[in-house]
Formats: C-alpha cells, structure tokens, sequence
C-alpha cells in the first residue's frame, strides 16, 4: 500500500509539473493560478498545495527542474561550459546558457519571478537558484579579477535578467542579443574576448 501511494504522489506531482508548464505555454504567467493547475492536472487544488506549499513553491520547482540540467552542466559538463576552461570563457558559456534558458522558458521565468516578488517573505537573494547561479558567477569573476567586488558584480549582472526591458525581449524568446551583451562585459572585466 505504502509503495503504491508513492507512486500516485510521484505520477501527481508529474501531471502537475507538466499541468503547470503547458498553461504557462498558453497563457500570460498571472492566468496561471493554482486553482487552473489543479483542474488541468486532473488533481485537487489541496494535492497542488500540501505538494508544493504555493504557487511559488510550484514556480519554484518547475524552473528547478530547468536549471538543473544547467547545474550539471556546469559542475560535471565539457568546457566552456564546465570545469577546464578559463573564467572568461567559463562566464561567457555561463551567462549566455541562462540567457537561453530564460528564453526558452520565458513565461515561466515571468511566473516563478511575479511568484518570489509577492511574497515579500521570500526575497529573490534566498532563491536557491539564484543562489546557486550567484556563487557561480561570482567564483568565476573572483577567479578572474580578484581585485574586484565579485558578489556586486554578480549580483548586477543577474539582476540585468530582472529588468522589464531584458524580461521582455527573452520572453519574446530572443536570447541572442543578451548572451552577446554578456559577452562584452564578461571580456571587458575578466579580459577577452573568449577564445
């Protein structure tokens, strides 16, 4: 019995996650509501809560769930990208993969940040996300210019993702632009361009 309610919590959670995603597809991030989710994976609005807590523990999750394969690229993946390459190269691969995520999953990206803004109980610095992209960036700038504020810098360069002009054009789905400006800076402050 036990087995067996674990396995319909994890097909729950599934069905959820993907509910979630493809009304994000369809629709603006603030139509997206817990209430919507729960009707469109077949559950109860109270199975989406004792799951994920909130809505921004829902948004939380399933933007995990696409910054995980980044994590693992970036901890265990070939170079640039992964250990093995200088800083500056690293940064460039690095900022330019979350450009592209953030394009790829731009409603999502929307709905996790308007999710984190209003609960003011949960600032987007605790975000383990972020948190974790942060450490990164800020290791890589260190390494390279140890001279420097590595967290101010990285916390100005995230931020850049968080600004309504950069938001909208990569929920336009237009990554392209972004990566490049990353570049710039990166080779700017750590020396480049990268090879």
């Amino acid at each position: 019995m036990e087995r067996r309610e674990r396995a319909d919590a994890a097909r729950n959670r599934q069905a959820i996650l993907r509910a979630a995603e493809d009304l994000l597809r369809r629709h603006p991030p603030e139509q997206v509501s817990v209430e919507r989710v729960a009707v469109a994976a077949g559950v109860g609005k109270g199975t989406v809560f004792h799951r994920f807590g909130s809505r921004t523990g829902l948004m939380r999750e399933l933007m995990g769930e696409r910054a995980r394969e980044l994590d693992e690229a970036v901890a265990e993946g070939p170079p640039p990208l992964g250990p093995g390459a200088p800083p500056v190269e690293r940064l460039v691969a690095f900022l330019g993969a979350v450009a592209e995520l953030a394009a790829r999953n731009g409603n999502l990206v929307a709905a996790h940040e308007h999710a984190v803004t209003t609960r003011r109980s949960e600032p987007r610095e605790t975000n383990p996300i972020y948190v974790g992209w942060h450490r990164h960036v800020t290791a890589l700038i260190a390494e390279g210019r140890p001279d420097v504020d590595a967290e101010e810098i990285a916390h100005l360069l995230l931020g850049t993702l968080h600004m309504e002009p950069i938001a909208s054009q990569l929920r336009a789905g237009d990554s392209a632009r972004l990566a490049r400006a990353f570049a710039a800076l990166a080779e700017g402050l750590l020396g480049g361009p990268a090879a």
